[in-house]
């Protein structure tokens, strides 16, 4: 696959992931509070992704073990919002809302999460948004709209709308990975879980919930660790190549996975604007793909710490004795270059236009 492609492959397989994850928290509300679901998902993320940590330090040399994972002390207020709004206010406000909304329209409504994380993207940290970018956004917001659509519906409902104030709590999350999203993705998302994971956990059980069956737990954490965890480490990795709105909108399909495994666990045929919406998120994805943003600028004097290869941006030397290994991690520093390449709003081209 070509590198062109492959940030939007991260990002798309991040949204299925995630939007797997939601139908089957649906069925897990049957039997689990809604805080005790949010504390097992994200402590399967957290727990599942520190023994990934561990068994991947241990085939490093030690000169990367040195590097991978660190985190500077000026990027930790960032990390803190950003577990505080998407680990704990999220998920929690989201189990409540799926406990009194059927799981196909909380599926939906999450399509949410990437129109605010866009707005957020575009107006208050000013990324730069193509014509084509923003119709491939209305596509996918669109094809949101007509697959939650209900005719004769006069009101919103609560559950709906605190699904609606959890993707408002992840867009902001998102957002505040973005300035972090240069570190190891892995590690974000593990201290993300373990966090969330503790927080929602300690509150279900002060609220009276029980411990489940050793079964229902075991299947409600491995369902985090892949729908949370694996899909926040690739999410975070598309956030350093794409940008946040352009990863926002890929993830916005989301729902559409979720819509169809909800179709699968409870059967029903797909009305018309299922495949009108699946037609309208597709017409968005093809226009976010076919993208070519291309001009002539310029790269400020840039320090920062993530794995890479010795490509255009990464011409420097080494303090270190290197053994020629690519792709490797330390901390770098980029001097000034100007050039003309196409390219997305990633970690090296955050300029202005």
């Amino acid at each position: 696959m070509s590198a062109r492609l492959n940030a939007p492959f991260t990002a798309l397989l991040a949204a299925a992931l995630f939007g797997a994850a939601t139908p089957f928290a649906k069925a897990l509300l049957g039997t689990l509070s809604p805080f005790m679901v949010a504390g097992l998902f994200y402590l399967g993320s957290g727990v599942g992704l520190a023994i990934t940590i561990l068994v991947r330090k241990l085939r490093l040399s030690n000169d990367e073990r040195a590097n991978e994972g660190q985190i500077h002390l000026r990027e930790v207020p960032w990390l803190l919002g950003a577990i505080v709004t998407g680990g704990v206010a999220g998920p929690a406000l989201l189990m409540l809302g799926l406990n009194a909304t059927p799981a196909a329209t909380s599926s939906l409504l999450l399509n949410l999460e990437g129109v605010f994380t866009a707005l957020i993207a575009w107006i208050v940290f000013r990324e730069n948004v193509d014509a084509q970018v923003f119709l491939g956004m209305v596509a996918i917001v669109a094809g949101g709209v007509a697959l939650s659509w209900h005719p004769g519906a006069t009101s919103v409902p609560l559950g709906a709308l605190l699904v609606a104030a959890a993707c408002a709590c992840w867009a902001i999350d998102n957002n505040l990975t973005r300035k972090v999203s240069t570190n190891d993705a892995m590690v974000i998302a593990c201290l993300k879980g373990l966090t969330a994971g503790a927080v929602n956990f300690v509150i279900a059980l002060l609220l009276g919930a029980q411990l489940p069956h050793a079964g229902i737990m075991a299947a409600a954490m491995v369902t985090g660790f892949a729908g949370y965890g694996v899909s926040l480490v690739l999410f975070v990795v598309a956030l350093r190549n794409l940008g946040t709105a352009r990863t926002g909108a890929y993830f916005s399909v989301a729902p559409l996975f979720g819509v169809t495994i909800s179709l699968i666990l409870w059967p029903e045929m797909p009305p018309l604007l299922f495949w009108v919406a699946a037609a309208l998120m597709a017409l968005g994805i093809w226009l976010h793909i076919r993208e070519r943003h291309d001009h002539p600028h310029t790269h400020q004097v840039l320090e920062h710490n993530h794995r890479h290869r010795h490509d255009e941006h990464h011409q420097h030397e080494h303090d270190f004795e290197w053994d020629g290994e690519e792709p490797h991690v330390h901390p770098h520093r980029h001097a000034p270059i100007t050039h003309t390449h196409a390219h997305f709003p990633d970690i090296h081209h955050r300029h202005s236009h």
